[in-house]
């Protein structure tokens, strides 16, 4: 008799798991972070600066300093920092610190991809470095006309590096810096 209970409390809770799981349950795939940005709307700087540009004007000009703002982007948490300082037979030491602030970064950098940038018309020369990796600046610059101004700026993100997070954040700032690089014009 005992035996018959068990094998009928067995095939009851065999028959209610059946019944029960009428589908497949799977794991949800890997989601991935899908960023959007507003299509940039470019408008002019002050005229406060020893250089004219266009910015985007989803970002706030930030900073005390006289001679260059900081492009804060405030939906990103991250800021595009500007250097400005006057060319006085000093041209290869600014150079020199210009190609060596990338290279602190190749310790977690993948690669550093540079752009050389020249619009003999408005005398602008530079380089664009695109830090590829978990490194704390995602892009890095510089413009010059070689005897007068000389322009550096940095990207930082106000979080922790995570290149394939902040990936597209970068690029969309990117284009920002191609812009201003085109639009940038020396005040002499």
């Amino acid at each position: 008799m005992r035996i018959i209970n068990w094998a009928l409390i067995f095939f009851l809770f065999l028959g209610l798991f059946m019944v029960s799981c009428d589908r497949v349950q799977q794991p949800k795939p890997k989601a991935l972070l899908r960023l959007q940005f507003p299509e940039p709307q470019y408008r002019s700087a002050p005229d406060s600066y020893p250089f004219e540009f266009e910015y985007n004007d989803w970002v706030e000009l930030k900073g005390k300093n006289s001679n260059a703002p900081y492009l804060y982007y405030p939906k990103m948490k991250a800021t595009l920092y500007l250097s400005y300082v006057e060319v006085e037979n000093n041209i290869d030491s600014l150079l020199n610190d210009a190609y060596q602030l990338p290279g602190k970064h190749r310790v977690k950098a993948q690669e550093i991809p540079e752009k050389v940038f020249i619009a003999p018309e408005q005398k602008v020369y530079g380089t664009l470095f695109t830090v590829v990796g978990n490194a704390a600046s995602q892009l890095q610059f510089f413009l010059t006309d070689s005897t007068d101004h000389f322009l550096m700026g940095s990207l930082y993100f106000y979080s922790r590096p995570n290149y394939d997070s902040i990936m597209p954040a970068a690029k969309y700032v990117e284009r920002d810096v191609m812009h201003f690089m085109e639009s940038l014009r020396w005040k002499y």
